[in-house]
This record gives structure tokens, C-alpha cells and sequence, in this order.
């Protein structure tokens, strides 16, 4: 029988592709609560389990588990953690500058007609920059701005300008975890940990499945509250810390046994009968989640030839995820929806690509292109675990770990003209939510739990499905 292993290739694969509609279903999901002030698309039709944008930020953690833990296996943690930086925050902190700086007095002047006031704001551009610098996204507003758009009066008057940033401190944890593990050997030398740590976050999410039966099949995690803050990532809400880091799990638990997972037609089929029947009748997080981990890794193998190429020089993903949330604020500030739903996404769409577009050109794949440049660290940091697993502070190749894939050219990014590829959402993860976040069943707006924590030789080149390919959102990690 035909593994994972066999089918996936970092030379030809669909990952790029999917990243991109991962991300615009962010998105087409965001329409509604956004521009019509309603529930996220596809919140009714699943019981309130999930939607269509928690499906892409879903996906996104889980491809970015799949690649980032083939980058813990081959570099030395301080190369891992430095394509990690390039890859998050060069866009990142582009992002959050453009729209405190740029588009924030745009709005200032549209709502009020001057500036008065906006710099000197409790909660002005400079706190937000502040606020948001390191992924814990914990101001979500400027100065009181945009409490009157649709999403503003559907949540209370809420006042914010990038509700997807949320996921993007979940992604940087998921790849702290996988540093921690690929540092302290155990990616290399007990893969079986990785494993036993995702079955038991599993059995958690089932347990709560099973106790809320028969009453209420469609139930999601228990909330569980929420823990922290942490210093510069804010704090972290618990059940989506179990949802999110099953997904990044999944993907790592198949890049390290991805020469043991079966991919037939027959499990095929059985997934995707999984994945529908529990967003119809119930038992999503259970069942459902691990089907889609399935669905999306045989996908990024199956679909056709024609989209291997798509992202593989021009990763707009990223790009997507981080600037659409603004565009669809100021598109429904400005009566776009009132043409319709429809013409409310294109334009959407067009607006986020006149910032996506520029932030990988100018932006992001210059910064990739820094990857080689491991910054100097003590060798104490590079002993545990060593470089690619050999010998310690270098990249020489080693033996596999035991129960892990044994090396091949499909774990390796090949030579290419390409100067890197986005990571997450997954990112990343990469990959929705407030609208911010999307929790798990919730109706896309910020809550109490939502905002806790918050202030209101040659040289290789990578391509899409290397080790430097994003959330999401990255959690497009």
C-alpha cells in the first residue's frame, strides 16, 4: 500500500494552491460578519461547530505542522528559529505599520474629518504598534475607529481594525513547541512522544464530545477559560490552544510517520464521510478534525499536476490572511456591500491583493532570502539535538530517528529560483477568528474570552512544501 511518504513530494505537490484558498476562504467567510454584520459563513449549516473561515485557519495548522516539523528535523535550532522570524515577522510588523500609520488616518479623516485627537488616543496607533509587536495581538482597535461599520454594530461597537492577527501568536507557540522537542532530541530520537502528546489532546476533545451526548451532538470544547498573559504574546484561550495544537500535532505526527500512513481511495472515502457527516450531524472536533488533517495532506498530493506550480514563487497567502480583515473594514466603511455580498468579496479580494501583492515582492521573500544568514549563537544552544541531527552546531545529515521517515529528496527543499516560500497559518494556521477569533462554534465576534488578555555551495532555494512554506497563519504557520 502506497504511504505518505510515497505520494509527497516537495518538488511537485499542491500545498501553494491550497495555502492561497485557505486563506481567501478567510476571506468569503469574513463577508458576512464584516460587510452584513452576521455569523460567519457556514456557522447555521454546521450546528454552530465551525465555519468556513475556522476551516481555513484549521488547514492552515495543520499543513504548517506537516512542513515546519520537517525544517525541526533539518536544521539546527538556530537556523529553525531564524527562517521561523524571517517568515512571521518582516510581513508582520509590515502589516501592523500600514495599518496604524496609513490606513487608521485614512479612517480618522473619513469618519471625523480631521485627526484631532487620533495620535493622543488611550488606545492610538503608536499603542497598537506597541501592543501588537510580538503576535499577541492585544489591541485590537485604534482610537475608537470603525465602531460604526457593519461588524462594529454587530459586535456592540468594537473597534477593530485586524481580527485575523489573533491566530498568529497560537502559530508562534506551535513553533516554540517544536523547537523545545527537535532541541531536546525528541523529534529525532522518540517521534513516539510526539505521537502519544496528540492522541491524548485527541482523547481530550473526544472526552468532551462523549459527555455531551445525546443532549447536544454539535457541542464544542468545553471552555475552559483561558490562561496567562505571557510576556510579549499575550494570553492564550485553552480550548483553542487544544483544538489548534491537535491540528499543528496532526501534521507533525504525519511528517514523522509519513512512511507508515497509508493514503487508499478506501481511507479516502472514509475521511471525507467523516468530515462531512460531523459538521452535518455532530462530533466535528472529534471526528471531524482528524479526517480534515487527512483530507488536506492527500489533497496537497492528489490534485492535479496543473496546480503544483501555484505559489511557488509568488506565495501571496500570507499576504492574504494579514491585510484582508483591514480591506473588508474600509470596503464596508465605504458602502461596498451595497451592491451586494458578491461584489463586496471581489472588491474585497482586489483590495487585499494591492497589499499582498507588494508585502511578498518587497517584504517577505527579501527577507527569505536572509535564510542562509544564521545570526552567530553560543554552541551550548546547538548541542542538543544537533544541526540536521548531526554532529553538534552543524547541518550534517545523520541517521533517522528511530519510528521516523528515513530521509528523502521530498524532505529536502530543492534547488529553485524561488528565494523562499511563505510558512503558516498557518503559517499561519494557519491559519480565522475574533472574526476575531473564530473559537471553535463561536459566531466570528469578540467576546470576554476572545480578548483576555488584551487591551482591546550551491545554495538552496525553497520551494512550496519546503520546510520555509507558511501558516498560517502563518495561520496562513
Amino acid at each position: 500500500m502506497r504511504t505518505l511518504a510515497d505520494d509527497f513530494s516537495s518538488r511537485a505537490n499542491s500545498i501553494g494552491f491550497l495555502r492561497l484558498v485557505l486563506a481567501t476562504s478567510v476571506l468569503v467567510a469574513h463577508a458576512w460578519p464584516l460587510g452584513l454584520g452576521r455569523p460567519n459563513l457556514g456557522l447555521k449549516e454546521t450546528g454552530g461547530q465551525t465555519d468556513l473561515g475556522g476551516l481555513g485557519v484549521y488547514g492552515f495548522f495543520v499543513l504548517s505542522g506537516f512542513l515546519i516539523t520537517a525544517s525541526g528535523l533539518r536544521f539546527s535550532l538556530p537556523r529553525y528559529s531564524w527562517h521561523r522570524f524571517l517568515r512571521i515577522f518582516p510581513g508582520l510588523w509590515a502589516c501592523l505599520l500600514i495599518t496604524a500609520l496609513v490606513i487608521a488616518p485614512l479612517v480618522a479623516i473619513y469618519e471625523r474629518g480631521d485627526l484631532d485627537g487620533f495620535w493622543n488616543h488611550p488606545q492610538g496607533p503608536l499603542a497598537y504598534l506597541q501592543a501588537n509587536w510580538w503576535t499577541g495581538i492585544r489591541q485590537f482597535g485604534i482610537s475608537g475607529l470603525l465602531t460604526t461599520t457593519p461588524y462594529g454594530v454587530y459586535t456592540g461597537g468594537a473597534s477593530v481594525f485586524d481580527g485575523s492577527l489573533w491566530s498568529l501568536s497560537y502559530e508562534f507557540a506551535c513553533y516554540i513547541m517544536i523547537a523545545s522537542l527537535a532541541w531536546t532530541g525528541v523529534l529525532k530520537r522518540a517521534p513516539r512522544a510526539v505521537l502519544l502528546l496528540t492522541v491524548a489532546i485527541w482523547l481530550v476533545l473526544l472526552a468532551d464530545f462523549v459527555r455531551q451526548l445525546p443532549t447536544d451532538p454539535t457541542s464544542k470544547p468545553y471552555n475552559r477559560g483561558a490562561f496567562g498573559p505571557f510576556p510579549l504574546v499575550g494570553a492564550f484561550i485553552t480550548e483553542l490552544v487544544l483544538v489548534l495544537f491537535f491540528l499543528f500535532l496532526a501534521g507533525a505526527v504525519a511528517q514523522l510517520y509519513k512512511h507508515r500512513l497509508p493514503m487508499h481511495p478506501v481511507l479516502i472515502g472514509v475521511a471525507a464521510v467523516a468530515f462531512f457527516g460531523s459538521m452535518a450531524f455532530g462530533g466535528f472536533f472529534a471526528i471531524g478534525l482528524p479526517a480534515y488533517a487527512y483530507l488536506l495532506l492527500w489533497a496537497a498530493c492528489k490534485l492535479p499536476r496543473w496546480l503544483q506550480g501555484v505559489g511557488r514563487t509568488r506565495d501571496y497567502s500570507y499576504g492574504i490572511y494579514i491585510y484582508a480583515f483591514p480591506v473588508q473594514q474600509v470596503v464596508a466603511l465605504l458602502g461596498g456591500v451595497r451592491y451586494g455580498v458578491m461584489v463586496y468579496i471581489l472588491l474585497s479580494l482586489a483590495g487585499t491583493l494591492v497589499f499582498a501583492v507588494p508585502s511578498w515582492h518587497l517584504i517577505e521573500r527579501p527577507a527569505m532570502s536572509m535564510k542562509d544568514r544564521t545570526p552567530r549563537v553560543p554552541r551550548r544552544l546547538t548541542g542538543r539535538g544537533g544541526g540536521r541531527h548531526g554532529p553538534a552546531g552543524t547541518d550534517a545529515p545523520a541517521p533517522p530517528p528511530d519510528g521516523a521517515a528515513p530521509p528523502s529528496p521530498a524532505d529536502g527543499a530543492p534547488p529553485s529560483p524561488a528565494d523562499g516560500a511563505a510558512t503558516a497559518p498557518v503559517d499561519g494556521a494557519a491559519a480565522t477568528a475574533p472574526v476575531a477569533p473564530v473559537v471553535p462554534g463561536g459566531d466570528g465576534g469578540p467576546t470576554d474570552r476572545t480578548l483576555a488578555g488584551s487591551r482591546r555551495g550551491p545554495r538552496l532555494a525553497t520551494v512550496s512544501g519546503s520546510d520555509d512554506t507558511p501558516s498560517e497563519g502563518r495561520a496562513p504557520s
